[in-house]
């Protein structure tokens, strides 16, 4: 491994930044983290949890939470387990038995699963400047963005999958697309630190991003779901006033005093995911306070035993359900944490500003 590290090295020493007043102690921050590495397996995956399955995209996000505490090997060993299981179009099938690649529960390819190595891949360089680590990922990278391209449609939207016989979808869905847009941003921050331009890429982001700010006739209507409300912010296709009016507009809708944020209306269900994710949209609008009311609202999620997140409450039934202790909860509410911290790689990776763009088409100016 080399130690060379980007320009103006942001890497803390230690891991202040994973504590927050009313969501985590330093103790409860450590617990957490070692809640993720007991479930991560030798080969590095890391499924929900041991006994169930894995898929691409929570694997990454339980990998960027260990990279937040300083665990860096073992979230490179999470990464080197996608670039070996990686299939010869460039893809991940969508779900593994317990994270065993000869086990595939799910055959389909989705894109937005797909494309989150490129996240992860930044995310662990800007953790640890290692260069031979970004060299050995750049072809799974490239591999694995030039798969979801071939799913972009005409109007710059995602086709949301590739099925197993490999007939492509070409129905697009807002919050994976919102989801690509910031992998591909990120793989193009890759593709420059390794002075490799990819103009295809950019104009392809820029698409993208034209076609959630201004055409949601483009994606399949989920309304329904809070992913869909905040996903164009955390994945910042929206920003500035543009994303504070789109979280104003939803916040009576999905979030409930207290409790979280609802998944799905009207149903009486908070989820621990949504709502640390909700927080890194807050924050990355300048919205620190009410992204920290969310995570502290949560913590009623919290498994004293393993440091872990229950999945979700359904709050009318003073239930939890389902009786999971995901890795992924836990994941998100780390890299929440972490942005609210101040840990710089995770605020380089979801604040944006540091990314490339990519080329806006030549439709619809704004006004």
């Amino acid at each position: 491994m080399t130690t060379s590290r980007p320009a103006g090295d942001p890497r803390a020493p230690q891991s202040e930044h994973l504590v927050l007043d009313g969501v985590l102690t330093a103790e409860q921050a450590a617990q957490t983290v070692a809640g993720i590495l007991a479930v991560q397996r030798e080969d590095g995956a890391v499924p929900w949890f041991r006994g169930h399955h894995l898929d691409p995209w929570d694997h990454v996000e339980a990998a960027m939470a260990l990279d937040t505490a300083g665990e860096h090997e073992a979230a490179e060993r999470a990464y080197l387990w996608l670039a070996r299981h990686q299939l010869d179009d460039g893809s991940w099938y969508a779900a593994y038995a317990d994270g065993d690649p000869d086990d595939v529960t799910d055959r389909g390819r989705e894109t937005n699963f797909v494309a989150y190595i490129a996240v992860g891949v930044w995310h662990h360089y800007l953790a640890t400047g290692d260069d031979t680590f970004l060299d050995r990922m750049w072809p799974a990278v490239c591999a694995a963005v030039e798969f979801v391209l071939e799913l972009q449609q005409p109007g710059g939207q995602i086709g949301w999958r590739r099925d197993d016989d490999g007939t492509p979808a070409t129905d697009a869905l807002l919050t994976g697309s919102s989801s690509v847009h910031h992998a591909l941003r990120c793989a193009l921050a890759i593709a420059e630190q390794r002075e490799e331009p990819q103009p295809d890429w950019e104009l392809a982001v820029g698409a993208l991003r034209h076609a959630v700010r201004r055409h949601p006739e483009r994606f399949l209507d989920k309304d329904r779901y809070s992913m869909d409300w905040y996903y164009p912010v955390l994945g910042g296709a929206l920003t500035g006033a543009e994303a504070r009016e789109r979280i104003d507009e939803g916040w009576e809708r999905f979030v409930v005093p207290g409790l979280g944020v609802r998944c799905v209306v009207p149903n009486p269900w908070v989820t621990g995911g949504e709502s640390a994710e909700l927080a890194l949209a807050l924050w990355a609008t300048g919205e620190s306070d009410r992204a920290l009311e969310v995570l502290q609202s949560i913590q009623h999620l919290r498994d004293p035993e393993s440091g872990l997140y229950w999945t979700g409450y359904v709050f009318d039934d003073d239930a939890i359900w389902p009786r999971e202790l995901t890795t992924w909860t836990a994941g998100s509410l780390l890299l929440a944490v972490a942005a609210l911290g101040g840990h710089e790689p995770t605020c380089a990776v979801f604040g944006g500003e540091q990314l490339p763009k990519g080329m806006d088409p030549d439709c619809c100016p704004d006004a």
